[in-house]
């Protein structure tokens, strides 16, 4: 049905078209007479002319450059330099001591710890689950994001899943 009313708007059109253009030929009959106009001069357009060349007096030459010659060599007596000194003992590096952990007493007290420790997680439920297993076990969650896993001891780095892998985050 859409084919159809769009072929009749095409035909219409066609037909409007050339009846509009056979109408067009009738009136190129008349011609109008067209008085030429004066013409004007054509405007003067500014012309730059390039800057004179410098020109060098010849008498004055750019100096030639003296082929390589090597330096003479100089007869002077080895420098010695100085024994090298021992680099200074550096103290033993001790690790910062963090206070220890307050105990977790209940579930309530693992929440604000695991969400601390698992808010850079990509999968933020999945470690959230893990880590308030591992707390309610171990009654420990490390400090941080990542990492210090021994803080909390032997339950907690050794909790392992079915497949083997550690569970604790």
């Amino acid at each position: 049905m859409a084919l159809k009313a769009m072929l009749f708007l095409f035909t219409t059109f066609l037909v409007f078209t050339a009846t509009v253009s056979s109408k067009d030929e009738e009136l190129k009959e008349v011609t109008y007479v067209k008085e030429p106009e004066p013409a004007q001069p054509p405007a003067k357009v500014p012309v730059y002319a390039p800057p004179p060349p410098v020109k060098t007096p010849p008498s004055q030459s750019p100096p030639k450059a003296p082929a390589y010659a090597p330096p003479p060599p100089v007869n002077t007596p080895p420098s010695q330099s100085p024994p090298p000194k021992a680099p200074a003992p550096v103290p033993p590096v001790e690790p910062p001591t963090s206070p220890p952990l307050p105990p977790v007493k209940s579930k309530q007290d693992c929440i604000p710890r695991c969400d601390q420790r698992c808010q850079l997680h990509n999968r933020k439920r999945v470690c959230m689950r893990a880590c308030m297993t591992c707390c309610d076990r171990c009654k420990c969650v490390p400090p941080g994001t990542f990492g210090n896993r021994e803080k909390c001891g032997k339950c907690y780095t050794e909790m392992t899943t079915h497949g083997n892998k550690y569970k604790c985050p």
